[in-house]
């Protein structure tokens, strides 16, 4: 009993947070756009027709848009070693290091000239987060918009199962040609304020399983041995009473 009231504790979220408690947004950062970034810039104006040589970006990779899949994505424009875009006409614009919002300023600024009642919007093509560990379904999920936190992450690969270890879950970030991991109490209330809390592309979670699971591993194995074995004294027995 007094083992099970341990290890009850250890598995609700945020256990310290008080109801009707309000807590303020200040840990969430845009996200800035990086080398190798894919953008999906669009542009429209008065002109369908003189805007249309822009958004050939927006076609999918086998040039079939009904086919949604991951293996068939957008192309965009990919953001070189530079932290350039080469779009048509209007030539390289940086975009290494700022917001979508701001690499679409810098597009209608250059664009403007050239077409009248010109509007564009620039999106993150490649956001994606990878969840593993101890979770219900382990994988690679893209982000369709660009404010995701670890707990929406946690979601959608089904939430952490019942023996995963809540307290110290694993963020792997990397920054600056550098890969840097951060632990997350899920326990705590701490965890919706830490700045880890909202994610960046490619960001991966690992959800560690406590020692819990590896019991259920260890006892399924020990009674299949057993079972094996029983089965070959069974039959040693039967062949020899059989001789």
């Amino acid at each position: 009993m007094l083992f099970s009231c341990s290890a009850y504790k250890q598995v609700p979220y945020f256990q310290d947070a008080k109801a009707n408690s309000t807590l303020p947004i200040e840990n969430y950062s845009p996200l800035t756009v990086q080398k190798n970034d894919i953008l999906g810039i669009n542009i429209t104006s008065l002109n369908p027709e003189a805007s249309a040589i822009f958004n050939n970006n927006l076609t999918r990779t086998n040039g079939s848009n009904f086919d949604v899949s991951p293996v068939n994505p957008v192309m965009g424009y990919l953001v070189d070693q530079e932290g350039n875009i080469n779009l048509p006409i209007l030539g390289e614009t940086k975009v290494l290091g700022i917001t979508t919002s701001e690499v679409q300023q810098k597009i209608m600024a250059k664009v403007s000239s050239l077409l009248k009642g010109a509007s564009v919007t620039v999106r993150l093509l490649n956001f994606k987060v990878s969840v593993l560990g101890d979770v219900e379904h382990p994988g690679v999920f893209p982000i369709t918009n660009e404010r995701v936190t670890v707990t929406e992450a946690l979601a959608l690969a089904g939430d952490l199962n019942i023996t995963a270890k809540r307290s110290n879950v694993i963020l792997i970030r990397e920054m600056d040609g550098q890969r840097t991991i951060f632990p997350i109490d899920l326990t705590s209330n701490n965890a919706i304020t830490s700045t880890h809390y909202y994610l960046k592309n490619n960001d991966v979670i690992y959800v560690q399983p406590g020692k819990t699971k590896y019991a259920q591993v260890s006892r399924g194995f020990q009674t299949g041995t057993l079972i094996v074995s029983a089965l070959s004294v069974i039959a040693i027995v039967f062949s020899t009473l059989h001789k």
